[in-house]
């Protein structure tokens, strides 16, 4: 299926509310929501409304718009109630805040949303120097249901999205998860002859599963890990990633946002290769600690071995000793001796009894962007020894 990036952009756009907790905060008191849209404009996002109604304990924003400053149009979401505000040594704590049904289509492409509904959200007191006093926090989110249609069909819907965080407090780290009770896809829509053939093939016309995610940021020292995040397919397997970060800290944070703000008020067309480089050299901030791509098989491993061999007209088991006997020499151009034993030894592992097929990057201490980017350049085949590759078949 072919959908424009455009109307990707504002699909994932739609999630918004969800993914920063600043863009929920709003409070009844004008003031206090003139301070909320001058927060939110530093970031690079601007927000209005059309009107206020209620009172300071349960207010309705009327014709709320939200536009990032990438965005050229900004994107009507409807009203948004506010339920349980009160107001403490100026910081707002919001009970509930919940957005109306919504509903975005372009180019044949329709995304609807259940009200997203939000608990126990904090606006801090304005004017505070400690940066983690300025963040605005909510304990936990849920989406009830999405869908994707392409024409009148369901390509994607997803159920029961719950969102939970712990705030950082007295030196903890951030805590947070997301779960999914379900979502199903409809992948007959693909529109690629090839691809098609080989989900008929595969019988994965319609596939249902779920997503879970689990992470932590520690603000003082920016250590950011994603913990788990992974989606399994009934029938097919899981597949799970993580990944741990260092320097992505507050002073990162507002870089990186100056910087995007820079690049989307450049004119369409224009030469943004210094920015570019500029945001290449803010990246050297960061540190990598870690990461991991994990697939757990659940009979897609076998459904591919059978649909490769019927294409060659081979058996499945040919297939999989045929497989075996080129990894070897793939890895061989890596001039890395160890390395390529450990990868042979799990691929025949894993085709010998697909269960598990995990790839990680697990260096004996952090190493820095720019080691890496500077590897990667001069010498790119030591960039496995350097973040300490390994790879595993069937271990838990």
């Amino acid at each position: 299926m072919t959908i424009q990036r455009s109307t990707l952009k504002k699909l994932a756009f739609s999630t918004f509310l969800l993914t920063l907790p600043l863009n929920s905060a709003f409070a009844a008191d004008p003031a206090v929501a003139e301070r909320i849209k001058a927060a939110l404009a530093a970031q690079g996002v601007e927000i209005s409304w059309t009107g206020v109604s209620g009172d300071d304990s349960n207010a309705v924003l009327q014709g709320v718009s939200i536009k990032p400053a990438a965005e050229k149009e900004a994107l009507p979401i409807g009203d948004v109630k506010l339920e349980g505000v009160s107001e403490a040594n100026g910081s707002y704590e919001i009970a509930t805040l919940s957005t109306s049904p919504f509903e975005h289509s372009k180019d044949g492409v329709t995304l609807n949303l259940s009200p997203v509904v939000v608990h126990d959200m904090k606006v801090p007191a304005e004017g505070g120097t400690d940066p983690l006093g300025s963040l605005m926090m909510y304990k936990s989110a849920e989406l009830s249901n999405m869908t994707v249609k392409v024409g009148d069909k369901t390509a994607f819907a997803m159920d029961g999205l719950a969102v939970q965080i712990t705030p950082p407090a007295d030196g903890k780290a951030m805590d947070f998860t997301a779960n999914t009770e379900k979502f199903t896809a409809d992948l007959s829509l693909v529109d690629d002859p090839k691809s098609k053939e080989a989900i008929d093939a595969l019988g994965y016309q319609n596939i249902s599963g779920n997503i879970a995610m689990a992470g932590t940021w520690q603000p003082s020292d920016g250590k950011m890990e994603l913990s788990k995040y992974d989606i399994s397919v009934e029938n097919a397997g899981t597949l799970g990633m993580t990944f741990n970060l260092g320097g992505y800290t507050f002073d990162f944070i507002k870089s990186m946002q100056e910087m995007q703000k820079k690049l989307a008020a450049q004119p369409e067309g224009a030469d943004n290769s210094a920015q570019g480089m500029a945001m290449l050299g803010l990246m050297q901030q960061l540190s990598f600690n870690g990461a991991s791509v994990r697939f757990e098989d659940d009979s897609l491993t076998g459904k591919v071995l059978d649909y490769v061999g019927k294409q060659q007209g081979m058996s499945a088991k040919d297939v999989a000793n045929q497989a075996k006997a080129i990894v070897p020499f793939g890895m061989a151009q890596l001039n890395n001796p160890e390395l390529t034993a450990e990868v042979s030894a799990a691929v025949n592992t894993f085709l010998d009894n697909p269960k598990s097929l995990e790839i990680s990057a697990e260096p004996p201490s952090s190493v820095p962007f720019a080691l890496i980017t500077a590897g990667a350049m001069s010498n790119p085949l030591d960039l496995p020894k350097t973040l300490g590759v390994k790879v595993k078949a069937n271990q838990d």
